[in-house]
């Protein structure tokens, strides 16, 4: 539940990854310095965390937060369980 902004500002975010890593892209085929490369794949990936905590923040004010708050305890588990399994597969907890 993305309202019109977020979800411009998340693509965005998006389209300017997607050409960060075409621009990688070239510099692999022209035989681009090995570090410079590096340095913009850590780029990459830090503009895709960026990306991933923004969408993080806005579910956990939208969706995790009229779960918690509503009656219902199997939706409460469930995304208590939701947020707990992406921490655990990514290596945060």
């Amino acid at each position: 539940m993305l309202d019109s902004a977020k979800k411009q500002t998340l693509i965005n975010r998006l389209k300017s990854i997607e050409g960060h890593v075409r621009g990688i892209e070239r510099m692999v085929e022209e035989d681009a310095y090995c570090m410079d490369i590096l340095k913009q794949v850590k780029a990459v990936q830090q503009a895709l965390e960026r990306v991933s905590a923004l969408t993080l923040e806005n579910h956990l004010n939208t969706c995790v937060t009229t779960a918690i708050r509503s009656e219902d305890d199997v939706e409460k588990t469930r995304v208590v369980t939701e947020i707990m399994d992406v921490f655990k597969a990514t290596g945060k907890l």
